[in-house]
């Protein structure tokens, strides 16, 4: 694997002023778009000013893919009996939710509605991260876009090398149906590609970027990434998960 290169960033910018960061990788993986419910992550794109972006390398404008229907996110009438289970506990219902998705190549989770909404707080804040995923003795960078309900994770370099025909490797949604009622947030992550991607590390993907956005020390540095990216180093995102810099 390439040693990771820490010179200056050359910056591009658009009107969506968006960005793409070419990172070491042992994988490839994919960007797409969701209609009409990522529209508004073209119009507020990500900080365009980045004379610095550590160890990542160069920028391009980030577009979202056109030639890729994704999969549609599912009321969550469409997946669960919301009038069987209406009257069960949350702990059921939860239960119930993660026995139904084992083995069916998805995720599933579930959390509190206050984290929800902390979480759907500092994501409105802070629409994107990269989160490196170890395979072995490398990583594969992936850059994260959060408009909840939803999550979508892509790959630098497979968007490097495709453009906006790069599809989406992992998408999330939050159920917030029982948020009120059961004091409980559904999780569901589809894996779209799953000759390419396990659960393990889907799940991983997913808790990992719920750490970042939730943990106070963490959320430091997807604040850095988002509002002070000259100060911004991918270095200190591998020492938060213990990842060796390579």
């Amino acid at each position: 694997m390439q040693r990771v290169s820490g010179r200056v960033s050359r910056i591009i910018t658009s009107s969506v002023a968006s960005l793409l960061a070419r990172a070491s990788s042992t994988q490839s993986f994919g960007t797409f778009s969701v209609k009409p419910n990522f529209r508004k992550l073209q119009q507020q794109g990500i900080p365009g000013d980045f004379p610095k972006w550590g160890s990542l390398g160069f920028c391009r404008t980030l577009g979202f893919a056109s030639g890729f229907t994704p999969l549609q996110p599912k009321p969550l009438g469409s997946i669960l009996d919301i009038e069987r289970v209406k009257d069960r506990s949350s702990e059921d219902i939860a239960s119930i939710w993660d026995d139904y998705h084992l083995g069916r190549g998805h995720i599933a989770a579930s959390m509190k509605p206050k984290l929800y909404h902390l979480l759907e707080h500092r994501a409105a804040n802070c629409r994107h991260f990269v989160i490196p995923l170890w395979r072995g003795s490398g990583y594969a960078t992936m850059f994260a876009q959060v408009q909840m309900p939803h999550m979508i994770f892509t790959g630098l370099e497979d968007y490097k090398a495709r453009g906006t025909q790069a599809a989406p490797y992992f998408t999330v949604t939050f159920y917030t149906d029982f948020a009120e009622s059961k004091d409980l947030v559904l999780i569901r992550g589809d894996i779209v590609f799953t000759s390419k991607l396990s659960d393990s590390e889907a799940k991983w993907l997913l808790e990992t970027a719920q750490s970042f956005y939730l943990n106070d020390v963490r959320y430091k540095l997807v604040e850095r990434f988002n509002k002070e990216t000259r100060e911004f180093e991918f270095k200190d995102v591998l020492q938060a998960l213990n990842m060796p810099v390579l």
